[in-house]
């Protein structure tokens, strides 16, 4: 079976956001003082195993878990194992700020899990305190060495703000190629009303970050690489097995190609990051006479809503006013 869109495009990725709750504020995603959800609104794990396994049934074959900050829910630990047992599934993965890998590393790569994206956005100190608030990076660097330890592979990610940034996409680049990993940068994505900063005035393009980056390195672009990895466009340096991706849903819009849908932390199932077209999967998952069947049937009819593409406009109010912690990153 598998789960195909009115547009023709198979969906074969699904981004499961385990909680909303996150130890850091990242400026671009969550406003300083935040309200989370009431814990009986949250999805229980049994009941994200229960979306998992029917996800794969209809012929998904990437799960990744996400937050908030996934490993501040209790239990994601077990969430990782149960899905990492699906027959069917292809890859396991995990998105998170890294500040709890040095406990939980070597958990997840044993449940299964052998990609994460780790957010980096600063290796200065000070500064990686102001974008994330109350962020200490070394707490974070030490993440990434437990992972790198475990045997996990990484892809960092860095959202790109213009005077916030912009200026230490080399030394990421040269951090990440030190390293073996690969990064990301990605164009902030207008989700929820912030004060901290001007969307537009903070926005950079992929472009302009692909410019500056090749004063020091030759760039050279991977050839197919859209085709396997989402929405990133890679590009190597010369000696160097990295890839150097940009995600750019303003200057190269990626629609035409997606292949995924989001669930929230309460069961919405989101067809689309930019626009607010949603199922709520949780009646169903609580529903007296739950069942299966017609969970699975929910989610094939719910392709039908997906949209052809999202309208993202910096000089307007947020159109979509959910933050990305809700929204699952």
């Amino acid at each position: 079976m598998q789960l195909i869109d009115s547009f023709g495009r198979t969906v074969n990725y699904v981004r499961l956001s385990v909680t909303d709750r996150c130890d850091l504020r990242c400026v671009y995603c969550m406003a300083e003082e935040m309200t989370f959800l009431p814990r009986q609104d949250v999805l229980s794990i049994e009941e994200f195993t229960s979306l998992g396994r029917a996800f794969v049934e209809l012929g998904v074959t990437k799960l990744r878990i996400t937050g908030g900050e996934p490993l501040v829910r209790r239990g994601t630990i077990e969430l990782l194992q149960n899905l990492g047992q699906l027959p069917g599934l292809k890859e396991l993965c995990l998105t998170t700020n890294g500040t709890h890998l040095p406990q939980y590393a070597r958990a997840i790569r044993d449940a299964g899990v052998k990609r994460i994206n780790i957010s980096l956005d600063s290796l200065k100190p000070e500064r990686f305190h102001q974008l994330t608030r109350f962020g200490d990076l070394n707490q974070v660097l030490a993440g990434i060495k437990s992972a790198q330890a475990a045997g996990l592979k990484i892809k960092l990610n860095c959202v790109a703000l213009k005077h916030y940034n912009a200026d230490e996409v080399p030394a990421l680049v040269q951090f990440a190629l030190d390293e073996g990993l690969d990064i990301s940068f990605i164009e902030e994505m207008p989700l929820g009303k912030i004060n901290d900063h001007g969307r537009a005035a903070e926005y950079v393009s992929s472009d302009e970050l692909r410019n500056q980056l090749s004063r020091g390195y030759q760039l050279l672009p991977l050839e197919n690489s859209h085709a396997d990895a989402g929405p990133s466009r890679y590009w190597q340096v010369d000696g160097f097995n990295s890839r150097i991706g940009f995600i750019s849903p303003h200057s190269h819009n990626f629609c035409g190609s997606c292949n995924r849908v989001r669930v929230t932390a309460t069961g919405r199932l989101l067809l689309c990051l930019g626009n607010e077209h949603s199922v709520d999967l949780r009646k169903q998952l609580r529903a007296e006479n739950y069942s299966e069947t017609a969970l699975r049937d929910q989610i094939i009819s719910s392709m039908q809503l997906k949209p052809e593409k999202h309208f993202f406009n910096l000089n307007e109010e947020p159109q979509i006013v959910r933050f990305m912690n809700m929204t699952g990153g």
